[in-house]
């Protein structure tokens, strides 16, 4: 689906927060490096989807309704086989429809699980005065914790992205210590220049996270992915 067609679906909905798999589809065709992402219905269609994908799989429930997945049990990972997709479908809507009562849960997003890397965020958010600002830094529940993030203005050049993943204090992090391989910087790089130039061609986005995105010696992917866009 184009931009303009989630655009207008989102809004005729009343919703400015797109669902994981529409923000995916949108940063793909961007030439973002984004985990495959289907939405399923039923179990049945999870299984299905499960099997395209390969396990192990992951399951994050779709809820205009829910913001925060984990906190609702609306997240299941490393499911390995029909069986284990099926369960986690049915205690998914269960566990959310507890959790948040009157929740209109469209369905739940099937994704293979990536191999874990070094967590790295993405962000961008629009500022009322300067419009939309970019930020990186590391990612998972580090960003919150250490709040160890840089910010450029959009349009970004190739030498402002490099001089972002430099300027946070966990570089060396990125760079390799005690053992663990370095990150592929050029890959996350060029995944911030992607993203700078999505949010410069649609200006209805007002915020986006990749939170968090796998870094590894050779690429990087984002596995999770949030989209705000403006009211109509």
């Amino acid at each position: 689906m184009s931009f303009a067609a989630t655009l207008a679906l989102a809004r005729a909905e009343g919703r400015t927060l797109l669902n994981e798999v529409e923000a995916k589809d949108l940063l793909r065709e961007a030439g973002v490096s984004v985990t495959n992402t289907t939405l399923a219905r039923s179990a049945a269609e999870a299984v299905t989807q499960a099997e395209a994908a390969g396990y192990p799989v992951v399951l994050k429930v779709v809820s205009a309704d829910i913001s925060h997945k984990s906190d609702a049990g609306g997240v299941k990972l490393n499911l390995k086989d029909a069986g284990d997709v099926r369960a986690a479908y049915d205690a998914i809507v269960a566990s959310c429809t507890k959790h948040v009562p009157g929740a209109r849960i469209t369905g739940v997003a099937v994704q293979h699980m990536a191999p874990a890397g070094t967590e790295v965020i993405v962000g961008m958010t629009t500022d009322p005065q300067f419009g939309p600002v970019m930020m990186f830094g590391l990612g998972g529940i580090m960003v919150e914790i250490l709040k160890d993030v840089s910010f450029r203005l959009v349009p970004l050049t190739e030498r402002d992205a490099g001089q972002m993943i430099s300027e946070i204090k966990g570089k060396p992090v990125l760079d390799g210590v005690r053992g663990q391989p370095p990150s592929d910087i050029a890959a996350l790089r060029r995944t911030i220049l992607q993203v700078s130039q999505f949010v410069e061609a649609h200006p209805e986005v007002r915020e986006l996270d990749l939170n968090p995105i796998f870094a590894y010696p050779d690429g990087a992917i984002a596995v999770d992915a949030r989209i705000v866009i403006s009211e109509a």
